[in-house]
């Protein structure tokens, strides 16, 4: 189990990677998953941040689904 403490060193972005290339492979792999989580959420919050609005409400929603699940009906009955 990985040891977990905080430090704040001044590192440039070539000084990181030399410190990733001198991990074991197994710390690399646990590295990768942790980056792609961090990227994962943050895609995600950004996701929901852009579809979050105040203009449409739990019941506008339900009425437009509403309607477009009867036309489609309608449409396959008259076929």
């Amino acid at each position: 189990m990985l040891q977990q403490n905080t430090y704040q060193l001044p590192l440039t972005f070539e000084q990181i990677i030399n410190l990733v290339k001198q991990l074991s492979n197994s710390e690399k792999l646990l590295l990768s998953k942790e980056l792609e989580k961090e990227t994962l959420n943050k895609k995600l919050t950004e996701l929901l941040e852009t579809f979050q609005t105040d203009e449409l409400s739990l019941e506008e929603i339900t009425e437009e689904v509403e309607i477009v699940r009867s036309q489609i009906y309608a449409r396959k009955q008259s076929s």
